[in-house]
């Protein structure tokens, strides 16, 4: 059987990986890491890539064979990491100082074959713009309660999507996996999905 684990509990992230699948002969399996991400107050694609290994390789360490694919994504606006909202105060400080404002949307992805202990790692970086929100705008958005499990309090795939003005860059990167990179790195471990 051809495995492919992914080392997320992420929803989004899954339904990605899934449809890159769905034509082959791989199962996907669900296997989150509960390893805690580094914690950095300057965000660079060093972050993400090495959260994601840490995922990845937690999980490599767990089974025999097959592919385990870990994944980080961090908001950073200038110098300053946007994690995932702790409360709605937190949505909407993150939400106010994004709105009308370029920023970055860095995931790591590591992919690690178990059975020839290969690792692949890389970052993938989309610049994102929002338009200038109003405070209802922000405050009814906070209370869709969409913002609360997503890096910079909002999901571009969903109702956040609403605040964006545009995109320079992955989309799928944006949502957490970006499908065109993570396919390049499957490809040189050998996996062809087309």
């Amino acid at each position: 059987m051809n495995e492919i684990i992914l080392a997320s509990k992420s929803p989004r992230r899954y339904e990605i990986l899934q449809k890159m699948l769905c034509n082959t002969n791989y199962i996907l399996t669900v296997m989150p890491s509960n390893k805690e991400e580094p914690i950095g107050e300057t965000a660079t694609k060093d972050l993400a890539v090495s959260s994601a290994e840490i995922k990845a390789k937690d999980i490599a360490k767990k089974v025999d064979k097959g592919i385990v694919i870990g994944a980080d994504t961090v908001v950073v606006l200038g110098n300053r990491v946007l994690g995932k909202p702790k409360e709605e105060a937190d949505a909407y400080e993150m939400l106010s100082a994004l709105s009308g404002k370029t920023h970055e949307v860095i995931t790591g992805i590591c992919a690690i074959d178990v059975l020839r202990d290969t690792i692949k790692k890389r970052s993938v970086i989309t610049e994102v713009t929002f338009r200038n929100l109003s405070e209802d705008e922000i405050r009814n958005y906070i209370k869709t309660k969409e913002c609360m499990d997503k890096a910079g309090s909002y999901g571009i795939q969903g109702v956040g999507g609403f605040f964006v003005e545009r995109i320079k860059g992955s989309y799928s990167n944006v949502v957490g996996l970006p499908k065109t990179e993570l396919y390049l790195m499957l490809k040189e471990l050998g996996i062809d999905l087309l």
